[in-house]
Formats: structure tokens, sequence, C-alpha cells
């Protein structure tokens, strides 16, 4: 495996990795690897296939941070992640800084202004921004012919879907199901900043969205999913929405794939999950 800290010897290394049969996949990342990113790099590894190669990148993109305290408290066990990802059998980690990554006087970013108006980019202005910059920068970079990420994060994989039409960018977006604890809680690098009591009280987001998606009109299943939430006295709702699948827009029928989705804080602690539901 090699380690890569500058996006020229980035380049140098991947001449090397020219001629290899197979494809190139990038698992773009921000870091504190768990289990759900380790299957991200499972299926990058199954796509770039035995003589392929697999590129996983490590960088907290500060861009897309809007408060600089998250960008701060953001976990950074560098050693723990590349012991993980020797493990996987990744053939290249990439480990760019800022400074690397954006020119100081840069002035050329990537907006997105319809998918992210909502949802996690309500109360996140230019979150989205930032993360088409990084993730577009690391796909030229790289060279991918395809990258994976987690539907976890269903906004930025539409986003991203949208970018790569938009764009007309040659990169196949490959997206991996959600991984959970054995209590159901959606696997994140930001659960292991929550309390003994909140963690254990956390499972109920996704019981809750899961028993609401079972009932039949919309305004049941957001009524009931926000019931069981409130109930909690350590869960505070930032959203709870039940949107189209495609245009992230609120739904009134369940005519068309839709998602029932949340974003709850457990003190400074911001979780999120969904589930898919309707048209089939």
């Amino acid at each position: 495996m090699r380690v890569i800290e500058t996006k020229s010897e980035l380049r140098e290394v991947l001449d090397d990795y020219a001629g290899c049969n197979g494809r190139r996949v990038l698992v773009p990342t921000m870091g504190a690897l768990h289990h759900g990113h380790l299957e991200l790099v499972k299926q990058a590894r199954e796509a770039a296939g035995a003589e392929g190669t697999v590129i996983v990148s490590i960088f907290v993109n500060p861009i897309q941070f809007d408060r600089p305290a998250d960008l701060q408290a953001y976990p950074r066990p560098l050693e723990s992640d590349l012991e993980k990802c020797l493990a996987a059998g990744v053939d290249i980690v990439f480990l760019p800084d800022a400074e690397s990554m954006y020119f100081p006087d840069r002035s050329v970013t990537i907006t997105e202004s319809l998918l992210s108006r909502g949802l996690c980019g309500a109360a996140r202005p230019g979150h989205f921004d930032g993360v088409c910059t990084v993730v577009l920068k690391l796909f030229l970079l790289s060279g991918c012919d395809a990258a994976v990420f987690g539907e976890k994060d269903f906004q930025q994989l539409a986003i991203i879907r949208r970018m790569v039409r938009d764009l007309d960018v040659p990169v196949e977006i490959l997206e991996c199901p959600t991984v959970r604890e054995s209590d159901g809680l959606a696997m994140s690098s930001r659960n292991v900043r929550l309390n003994h009591k909140q963690r254990a009280d956390a499972p109920r987001i996704h019981r809750a969205l899961a028993a609401a998606a079972k009932l039949g009109k919309p305004q049941e299943i957001l009524s009931a999913a926000r019931t069981e939430i409130e109930a909690s006295p350590f869960a505070r709702i930032d959203y709870l929405e039940l949107v189209d699948a495609q245009s992230l827009q609120p739904v009134t029928d369940l005519n068309k794939p839709a998602v029932l989705a949340a974003a709850v804080f457990y003190g400074e602690v911001r979780l999120i999950d969904h589930v898919a539901l309707g048209g089939g």
C-alpha cells in the first residue's frame, strides 16, 4: 500500500499504475474509518477487479464545514485508519492537507443550486458546494473510473450524481447500502462522540422512521416519526421530512419513490438517517 501526501506524488504513482488492467476506483472519506467505510472499500475492490486499483482519500475538507468548532472536533485517528486500509487491501491512500488541496487565492468552486436547498443543506449553506468542489477535485486528481459512496448520506449521493450528470464527468457513481450497528443505529464517525445515555437512545431514530414508513399517508408518517423521536429526553429534531427520491422536494402522496429523512441532535452531535418508501 502506498501512502501519498501531495498531488504531484499522486500523479507520479498513478503513472506506475497506468498499464494495469482493471478499473481505478476511488473511495473518498474524511477518515475516522469504521465498518461502514470498509464496506465501501470492499465494494470498490470488487468493482476494480483483482488487477485494478483502489484509492482511498482521507481529507477533512475545511470548505464543507460551516462551523469551525465542528472542523476542529472531527476525529483524526490516522494510524488506525491506515491499518484498516492496509487490512482491507487498499492500493493507495491519498492524504492531502488543505494547503495542498486549495490555492490561497482560489476563485473557482462548484455550486449546486437545487438539490442542496433543503434537508441538510437548509441549515448548512455552502456545505454541498464544498462537497462537490472537493469530490470533483479528487475525481480529477485520481483519474478514477468509478467512485463509491454510502447511501446513508442520500442527499450527498443525489447531489454528486447530479454533478456528474450535469458536468459530463466520466466517473461511474456506485452506492453502498447503509451499514448499521446491531441495534440499528447507522454507523457514523460521529457516534463515538455520544455519551452513554445518548448512544443508548440514538437507535430510536431508525426505529421511528422504519415504523412510521409503514403508515399510509404522508402526514401520518411524519406525525408518527416526530412523536416517537420527540419522546426522547435527549433528542432534538433538526429536520424531519418526506421528500421525492429524485427531486428531494416534499411530497404529498406516495405514488413515486420517496425518502423519509431526519437529522437529530444529541447534545452537539448531529445524526442523520433515512428510510425509502413509496412507489414500489
